[in-house]
């Protein structure tokens, strides 16, 4: 009787580490589409870069390209964040993926380069960042405020790091299909089109899902503005109890289309997202093509390295909310940008493509850890009604620049160095992590204002730090950890009531 006793007693504690009190069916189906949508991501950057290469087009031509889609990109994310704190979230989690799908499809027959161009930039399609993870494309920021407003602020960090672990294993999904892609090899014209076909349609496929999956989340009840003093963040942008929000509703859709309040965070973000910006356009689409440059490698080798990459990070995304809950979120987020930024420059100039994806693994650990928490950072600073204005708008100077250094970067690597753009990004990018660090360092969220005793119940606690202090054992009226680590149980009421 006891051991059926105590089997029953863990296999409820497994329940609750894996669907906490907090979790509830919108957020399961927002996670499950960013798996779909991220492998959609993965699988695309692996394989359109080299099949434009292998169609002729030269480096300064993918730099046009990827230019054009993230201008494109900067100005969808700019209007999904301004129109969806006006309309809701949940539209725009439907119809972007169906555009990517539309773009992949297109790739999949031999089309005029205005057609592919045309395609690529409303679909976001092909311009990768990388490993592949971690992104979905201009609807994100309405996806991170829904995500905000079914979350309770205890397991923000949590929420926001298992959402980076289902893009990791949708990209370590992405990046296995592209290992069964053919490379092409020996083919031409009519026939590397048909080679290619297949991977086109795989991922095609999975963004069609990804916008299935958003026709069953339910969005949240838009609720009655708050008192103008109830946030006081940066600049009386959120931290404050009027930035907690309230779980299952929503904030009230205003009229104004700029998020007024949260200015002086929006100006500070800007100039630090711009260099961010410089840096990610100088390298970040250019990684495939780069490795199918200097080392010939084919996709599927990319496509295993970029696998390898997202199973290993997924350890290092859930166990982003206990660095943030041990050394505070800004500090956290910049250590990890500023080793990520010196890891560029030993990547560019390893002798093998072993050892340069070694070292890009190690980089993705850093990358992967710091991005839930970033996004989690500047969620929690704006005021609650303008959310997803503040997380558009706040990146499109660095999508801005992002359009604008790839050009530079492609001429680079055709004319003077394959390492070259590589080690301007580093430079770049560090940059970026200390200017956030003196812009942000006196300015924590609230969860760490609040003061020991209501930090230590309140931030979440990973995976990794609950497994070492054993607090599988806690009791019951304790907060739960989730499968992230993290504060399952809150004293506040919770979405999932209603949805679960």
């Amino acid at each position: 009787m006891t051991a059926v006793s105590a089997s029953g007693s863990r296999r409820r504690r497994i329940r609750r580490r894996v669907f906490p009190d907090w979790t509830n069916r919108s957020l399961v189906l927002v996670w499950a589409a960013r798996v779909a949508m991220s492998a959609t991501r993965a699988l695309s950057a692996v394989v359109a870069p080299v099949y434009l290469a292998r169609l002729g087009y030269s480096g300064f031509e993918l730099g046009v390209l990827f230019a054009v889609i993230a201008i494109a990109s900067a100005a969808l994310s700019a209007g999904v964040g301004l129109l969806s704190d006006r309309i809701g979230r949940r539209p725009f989690l439907i119809v972007f993926p169906f555009l990517t799908a539309a773009a992949a499809f297109a790739f999949t027959a031999h089309q005029p380069t205005w057609v592919l161009f045309t395609a690529a930039a409303l679909g976001s399609f092909g311009r990768g960042a990388g490993g592949g993870g971690g992104t979905i494309g201009p609807y994100q920021p309405a996806e991170s405020a829904l995500v905000m407003e079914l979350t309770p602020d205890s397991a923000r960090n949590v929420v926001f790091g298992r959402l980076a672990f289902g893009a990791s294993l949708g990209a370590l999904i992405g990046g296995g299909l592209a290992v069964l892609t053919d490379a092409g090899g020996g083919h031409a014209g009519a026939g590397l089109v048909a080679a290619f076909r297949p991977a086109f349609v795989v991922t095609g496929l999975a963004a069609v899902l990804a916008g299935v999956l958003a026709f069953w989340i339910v969005e949240p009840r838009p609720r009655r503005s708050p008192p103008a003093d109830c946030g006081a963040g940066v600049g009386g942008a959120g931290t404050g109890e009027g930035a907690t929000g309230n779980v299952g509703t929503a904030p009230p859709r205003r009229r104004s289309a700029f998020p007024r309040r949260s200015l002086p965070l929006l100006v500070k973000l800007w100039i630090t997202n711009s260099f961010n910006g410089l840096a990610v356009g100088m390298f970040g689409p250019f990684v495939t093509y780069w490795l199918y440059r200097r080392y010939g490698a084919t996709p599927g080798q990319i496509g295993a390295l970029f696998a390898v990459i997202n199973l290993v990070t997924m350890v290092s995304v859930l166990s982003a909310a206990g660095m943030a809950r041990r050394w505070g979120l800004v500090r956290t987020v910049s250590v990890v940008r500023a080793v990520q930024a010196v890891l560029l420059i030993p990547m560019v100039l390893a002798p093998t493509f072993v050892i340069a994806g070694g070292i890009y693994l190690v980089r993705m650990i850093f990358q992967r850890a710091g991005l839930p928490l970033r996004q989690s950072y500047v969620i929690a600073m704006a005021h609650p009604d303008e959310r997803a204005s503040v997380a558009a708008l706040s990146n499109v100077p660095s999508q801005v620049t992002m359009a604008a250094s790839p050009l530079l970067s492609g001429y680079l690597l055709d004319e003077v160095s394959l390492t070259l753009p590589f080690e301007i990004a580093g430079v770049l990018q560090l940059v970026n992590a200390v200017t956030f660090w003196l812009f942000f360092r006196h300015s924590p969220p609230a969860d760490e204002v609040r003061g020991p005793a209501v930090a230590v119940a309140a931030v979440p606690v990973d995976t990794v730090d609950t497994v070492d202090a054993g607090e599988e054992d806690a009791d019951r009226s304790e907060p739960v950890p989730g499968p992230g680590g993290g504060a399952g149980r809150s004293e506040r009421p919770t979405a999932g009531s209603t949805e679960r």
